[in-house]
């Protein structure tokens, strides 16, 4: 994940975020035996952009002939404190026109990019190279996510010759989102009718977590993929008009972030480093 304004960085808040670009970061998660964690708060002589180009430090991202091309080199925080090298490519099969604003005054936006994509991934550690079904999105926003939400959930499941996304929110004042979207390789884009919201087991945090399936079909963890206070990714089973199927799935509690006690324990997850030069 690339930020300017890093949304979960407690420098970045503790900073008042006046300067996004001040908080800049490449995130970097593997999963699995041996999964590390990067996520370096970098200050502005860390930042370069271009048309096709987003630099933080010694990572970037650039499209290349249609493809997203991620290049890495970070180091990874503790416990497992290495370096995570390589390059992940990810390609579209189509970009989409699709923009959801979560809240009434477009304050927070979620923009589907390519929500059906392929992915190649070559790290230069032993068993992390591989291919795949890949995704690309992004989210905006002008104000701090704890300042609008309570608590959301997203998931993407590949079903239908494409994949289906949703995303569920609890705002500030009471009011519920709801949405979602199956995108077809082509990058068309179809609203669907919602099934219902299905409860799952907590997070090892015990965040809350629930996703979107068939009645009567219980979700499950297929593998944990990162596990945070107020924070949980996971790959999920749900079904989907009677299909199975294995996705992405994030909760978020942000009544959780907004506590004070986080930020302290981030700090160790997510080290500052101000200065970079380029020479």
């Amino acid at each position: 994940m690339g930020f300017i304004g890093s949304v979960f960085s407690p420098w970045y808040r503790w900073s008042g975020r006046k300067n996004p670009e001040n908080h800049v970061c490449i995130n970097v998660a593997t999963y699995g035996p041996g999964g590390r964690f990067t996520m370096t708060d970098r200050g502005t002589p860390a930042l370069r952009q271009s048309a096709n180009s987003f630099t933080v430090g010694p990572s970037s991202m650039r499209w290349v002939n249609g493809k997203l091309v991620i290049d890495i080199n970070e180091i990874s925080s503790p416990p497992l404190v290495s370096r995570v090298r390589g390059t992940i490519t990810v390609t579209p099969s189509a970009i989409t026109s699709v923009e959801l604003p979560l809240t009434e005054d477009g304050t927070h936006i979620w923009r589907p990019f390519g929500p059906v994509s392929d992915i190649s991934v070559d790290l230069e550690a032993p068993g992390w190279q591989w291919d795949g079904h890949g995704y690309f999105d992004a989210n905006f926003g002008t104000r701090a996510l704890e300042q609008d939400f309570a608590y959301w959930t997203w998931g993407r499941y590949p079903a239908a010759g494409g994949s289906t996304c949703f995303y569920d929110a609890t705002r500030l004042d009471g009011s519920e989102l709801g949405s979602g979207f199956h995108f077809d390789r082509d990058g068309t884009a179809t609203e669907i009718d919602l099934p219902p919201q299905l409860e799952f087991r907590r997070s090892l945090w015990a965040v809350r977590r629930e996703t979107r399936g068939d009645y009567g079909f219980r979700p499950r963890q297929v593998m944990n993929m990162l596990d945070a206070p107020f924070y949980s990714r996971s790959m999920v089973e749900t079904r989907l008009n009677g299909e199975k199927t294995v996705g992405v799935h994030e909760a978020l509690d942000l009544t959780r972030f907004r506590s004070t006690l986080i930020k302290p324990m981030l700090a160790v997850r997510v080290p500052r480093r101000r200065n970079w030069s380029f020479d």
